[in-house]
């Protein structure tokens, strides 16, 4: 049997989308089978498809790292779910289909009450979010966290969590959507268009900076970063969304983008000066860091607990029918979502 699925059929604009069928997934041993409702769509998918991604699967291919829908199958040693069950699940591409296919210890219950568009928007994010704040940064309780692209899916699962944490959040986004940051939990919020983010945090913190800083842009902002951590800081980056500019694969900016990263992650100019500054960069993968332990438990785990006591609040933005997945690509690129992008079958 054949399902609907997006396909990037070779790299370049949002037009390239297609949506074809393919073959029916079958679930292996420890997998579930799920029909899908929704599919989150990330910033990864958007590089992907424009063929900055180096982690992507060979063209053609389907993308996809969430989905949320109802188990129709499970394979062999699979006690824990049944055909029936409302999932929410990390998939290792493959998501943006009308059945897809994830390892059981990758999925999540959908809370009752919560549809399945609003799980959808959950997995990625807030995994993220958790490992970059809690695992890497070990955010505590009156410590200053900057967030840039607040207002993003993993902006806006960041600022929650941080606010949850106890922190003190600066949230970066366009001056529009400065009122849904700060309903997420952020306290400032500025205006990156329009004003310098290193002078307004510099004025918000009377000059002492940040502990935390979140980092989903590129070296471009790195440099400036690190200038802003206060004796004990750390930076998380987790994205570098500079790289897309415009509908079509921009190779200089990939190339600078690439140049850019040694002398914006790492201050190694320094030399021995910078082991007085007891300051940290931390690089978060999330595909790298799933492939790595061979599943999602150590992230899905305190997830489960996080939606449990009401902290996790999803934000959608739209959704999108796959025939309209390049509308889709197209509002992630222009910065225009609050929350997250979410495709759905119909």
């Amino acid at each position: 049997m054949a399902v609907r699925a997006v396909v990037v059929t070779r790299r370049g604009s949002p037009d390239v989308l297609r949506v074809e069928r393919r073959p029916k997934p079958e679930p292996r041993r420890g997998e579930v089978r799920v029909a899908v409702e929704a599919a989150g769509l990330n910033f990864a998918d958007v590089l992907a498809r424009a063929g900055l991604y180096p982690d992507a699967p060979k063209l053609p291919c389907v993308l996809g790292y969430e989905v949320a829908g109802t188990v129709d199958a499970v394979g062999a040693g699979v006690e824990s779910l049944h055909p029936g069950d409302r999932v929410m699940a990390g998939t290792h591409f493959k998501g943006q289909a009308e059945f897809a296919v994830a390892k059981a210890v990758d999925t999540l219950q959908i809370p009752d009450g919560m549809s399945a568009v609003e799980a959808a928007a959950i997995p990625v994010a807030y995994m993220t979010a958790y490992a970059g704040l809690v695992l890497m940064a070990g955010v505590r309780r009156g410590e200053r966290v900057l967030i840039h692209a607040a207002a993003g899916g993993v902006g806006i699962a960041a600022t929650q969590i941080g606010r949850h944490l106890g922190a003190v959040i600066i949230g970066t986004a366009s001056a529009a959507k400065h009122d849904r940051v700060r309903e997420n939990g952020a306290e400032h919020c500025i205006d990156y268009r329009t004003e310098s983010v290193s002078d307004e945090v510099r004025r918000i913190t009377n000059g002492e900076g940040v502990d935390v800083t979140f980092n989903a842009l590129g070296p471009t902002s790195l440099r400036a970063d690190w200038q802003l951590l206060r004796p004990g800081g750390r930076v998380v980056a987790y994205g570098a969304s500079q790289v897309q500019q415009g509908d079509r694969r921009n190779m200089r900016a990939a190339i600078g983008t690439v140049l850019g990263f040694p002398f914006a992650t790492m201050p190694w100019w320094k030399g021995p000066a910078m082991l007085n500054e007891n300051k940290g960069v931390f690089g978060l993968n999330l595909l790298h860091w799933w492939e790595r332990e061979g599943n999602l438990e150590r992230l899905l785990e305190p997830l489960r607990e996080l939606l449990a006591a009401g902290v996790v609040k999803p934000v959608v933005d739209s959704t999108f029918t796959f025939e309209r997945a390049p509308d889709a690509h197209r509002r992630l690129m222009e910065a225009k979502n609050v929350g997250k992008v979410v495709l759905t079958p119909n």
